[in-house]
């Protein structure tokens, strides 16, 4: 169990697997894994593991 933005969710996969999975797809999101950003080249290769906790943040533009 993981949780995501403050929610528990069942997943194993990776970052990238993750961010489909709900939703994000393509958008501009910044990602948190355990109150460490994680830099974007590395979702690909990062492994969502039991007990991590996860912030993600969608860029919205506008003004």
């Amino acid at each position: 169990m993981i949780t995501v933005n403050g929610e528990k969710l069942d997943f194993s996969g990776t970052v990238t697997e993750l961010l489909v999975v709900l939703g994000y797809g393509e958008k501009r999101v910044a990602v948190e894994l355990n109150e460490n950003i994680l830099p974007k080249a590395e979702y690909e290769n990062t492994s969502v593991s039991d007990g991590d906790k996860l912030e993600i943040v969608r860029f919205v533009g506008g003004g």
